[in-house]
């Protein structure tokens, strides 16, 4: 029929343009693979070894994390919480210890009950003299920095209470709750220094508190550091005393030691800082108990020693 009939080569340009379209979209498909995110994308699993093998230069996963190493344990403190009632300690007594990595604190389950500090004190008196000092762009004189060391060294009553006065009294006491952070501890009802109340647990917060800078400053923490380490005479006794001897020059101290003849007793306290733990240690002993305060001064040695006697 003259409307079927095909010009001459009609079906070789058909083929031809069919080839071409082919060839195009093959063209398109191989450059798709190259085309990040694109499903035609071969994957890192087109181009691994066999099942069950697997190649060091297989690419990872990238959004796979790696897992954290374990921190390192911390080395253990060289104390551990007693039953110390085996060492028959007349009257009554407290402990507390403070791990200065962790804040963590352990003690007897009275830690939280207070005492007199009598001059332990005195190691936040000097602290908050010289933080105040430097705060206002002062520094003390070497004649008053003399004093300081024998307020801490020699726990000299006179100089510490012309520091005590200088620095506001009683307001001081406040500064030291509100900075320590201190929960237990008040100020004393006749607003002396001796008679300011801490617990054990606040007193190895003190401890902290000097150690981390927050009572003496940054200028001057190392300095009352070292002046609390080389205590001596009389002041020399309690929580260093139970450790070796060539430990005991590394640890600050400050003890409180005074006859109570209003309660009639015998009140020692006992604040210690060693590289990672500090210690408050109280005990209280009736006059009709002890012939004097050295009763409270071997307790304060003998409640660390025995703490430190099964703490591996």
């Amino acid at each position: 029929m003259a409307g079927s009939r095909r010009r001459p080569g009609s079906d070789h340009r058909t083929l031809t343009y069919s080839a071409v379209a082919v060839i195009l979209v093959g063209l398109v498909l191989v450059s798709l693979r190259f085309v990040p995110g694109s499903p035609f994308r071969p994957t890192a699993a087109s181009h691994s070894p066999a099942a069950g093998t697997r190649s060091s230069s297989t690419p990872t996963d990238r959004n796979a994390r790696p897992s954290p190493s374990p921190s390192p344990s911390l080395e253990p403190l060289p104390f551990a919480a007693q039953d110390l009632s085996d060492l028959n300690i007349k009257g009554w007594y407290s402990w507390s210890v403070l791990d200065k990595r962790t804040g963590a604190i352990i003690g007897s389950k009275n830690m939280g009950e207070t005492s007199t500090t009598a001059s332990l004190i005195k190691s936040w008196v000097v602290a908050d003299y010289l933080r105040r000092s430097a705060e206002a762009g002062r520094t003390p004189s070497d004649a008053k920095l003399d004093d300081a060391t024998q307020i801490i060294r020699d726990s000299d009553n006179t100089r510490a209470q012309e520091f005590y006065e200088s620095v506001g009294g009683s307001a001081s006491i406040k500064r030291l709750i509100s900075i320590c952070k201190l929960t237990d501890s008040k100020v004393a009802s006749d607003g002396g220094w001796s008679r300011t109340m801490l617990s054990p647990r606040d007193t190895a917060r003190l401890g902290l508190c000097i150690d981390d800078g927050r009572a003496a400053g940054p200028k001057w923490t190392k300095w009352l550091l070292n002046e609390m380490r080389l205590v001596r005479g009389d002041g020399d006794f309690g929580i260093r005393k139970a450790f070796p001897a060539a430990e005991q020059k590394q640890i600050a101290i400050k003890n409180g030691w005074i006859d109570r003849q209003k309660e009639r007793e015998y009140h020692v306290n006992c604040l210690a800082i060693g590289d990672t733990w500090t210690m408050g240690v109280m005990v209280r002993t009736p006059f009709s108990a002890a012939s004097s305060w050295q009763y409270g001064m071997d307790a304060c040695e003998k409640i660390t020693e025995a703490l430190l006697r099964d703490a591996t």
